[in-house]
Order: structure tokens, then C-alpha cells, then sequence
């Protein structure tokens, strides 16, 4: 008897799977296609393929109602922690972000110019300290206003808590690097009175 063995990849272990996590969080911090094409190296139609296969698996109607979505990768440094309280916002601003026009000579200009301590990368995206608050320079369009984010210790709490408070969301927590060690950069929109974004970000570290 011919046993017929089954063609294609294996199920992933996860909702979605490494490529789509990569997207859908791209989708999540604003971004449009080609510039996560741009930030995966992959091609436009690759993207568009991913957000349909995404929304599909998800049973989300658009790409607006993915940006709320909430969902963690089972894999990720955060852990989601039912039992934890509420988390409120705090009074420390985590990170201001700068919009440059070309992100190679503005990290060039910040370090060596302003001396800045250069932190690490992500697509197109530069890190610096300032001290206690950190730097975001991205590149788009120069001279878009900036953009405050305050550290919170528990994203999803913090997150919650906004939601049931009643500030307008924007986008979801999603991861938006990995550090070497595995801990994850975090961060997450809501929307002032005025339409301005308000970021809150948070690190986690990699269960010991």
C-alpha cells in the first residue's frame, strides 16, 4: 500500500506565522506597503499577499481594524499576565521622535555632529540616548511634528487602561525590533484632543 504523505510546509505552532507576525506589525505602527516592503526587503506584492492572508486567518474586515488588534506572538518576551493591575500612564517621557529626510546623514549628523550616543537600528529607524529620554529619528517627511512617548512598565495593562478610559486608539502594542538578547521593543498609539499621536513604549526582556 502507497501511503501519501502530504506536500507543503508544516502548520505553524502560532496563529500567524513568522512573516506574517512581521507584517502585521508593520501594518500596526502606520506604515504603508512599500514602506514594509522597503523595511523587510521583500517585495510590494509579498506585503499585500501577507495583509490578505493576515485579515483572512484573523476574520478582520480591514487594515484599520488590524491596527487595534492586539495580539502577541506566542513566542514573544511579553507575556500576556491576565492577574496584573491596570497600569497607568507615567510621568516620564521614554522617547521623542524626529522626522529627517534622509536617515544615513541625519545618524551620521546626530552622532558625530551632537555626539550623541547611537543606540541601535531598526529598518529605517535610529536610536540615541539623551540621557533618560531617547531619540527616534525616522526617515519620511522632514519637518512633521514630533512625537512624545511615555515609558510604561506594562504595555498591555497601560494599553487597557487607556482604552477603558476613553482615549481614541491609533494602533495596538506591537513589537517593532528585537534586540540580540531577545529583548523586544514595544510600543503602541493612542490620539490626543488635538489628533496628535501619543506613543507608549516599553521594553521586554526575555523570561530568565
Amino acid at each position: 500500500m502507497t501511503i501519501k504523505r502530504e506536500r507543503g510546509r508544516p502548520a505553524h505552532p502560532d496563529i500567524l506565522t513568522p512573516a506574517e507576525w512581521r507584517v502585521a506589525d508593520g501594518v500596526r505602527h502606520g506604515l504603508t506597503n512599500p514602506q514594509i516592503a522597503q523595511w523587510q526587503s521583500i517585495t510590494v506584492d509579498a506585503v499585500k499577499y501577507h495583509v490578505s492572508n493576515i485579515l483572512l486567518k484573523l476574520g478582520l474586515s480591514s487594515r484599520q481594524q488590524l491596527r487595534l488588534w492586539d495580539g502577541v506572538a506566542h513566542d514573544s518576551a511579553l507575556k500576556r499576565n491576565p492577574d496584573k493591575e491596570d497600569h497607568q500612564m507615567t510621568s516620564h517621557i521614554g522617547q521623542i521622535a524626529r522626522t529627517v529626510s534622509n536617515i544615513s546623514a541625519a545618524s551620521i549628523w546626530y552622532r558625530e555632529v551632537l555626539g550623541l550616543q547611537h543606540l541601535f537600528d531598526a529598518g529605517k529607524m535610529a536610536f540615541f540616548s539623551c540621557g533618560q529620554t531617547r531619540l527616534m529619528l525616522t526617515e519620511g517627511e522632514a519637518g512633521a511634528e514630533s512625537v512624545l512617548y511615555f515609558a510604561v512598565e506594562d504595555i498591555q495593562s497601560a494599553w487597557t487602561k487607556l482604552e477603558s478610559d476613553g482615549a481614541k486608539l491609533l494602533s495596538a502594542p506591537h513589537r517593532i525590533h528585537t534586540h540580540d538578547d531577545g529583548a523586544e521593543e514595544w510600543m503602541g498609539f493612542i490620539e490626543d484632543p488635538d489628533g496628535r499621536p501619543i506613543g507608549i513604549m516599553s521594553l521586554a526582556k526575555p523570561s530568565e
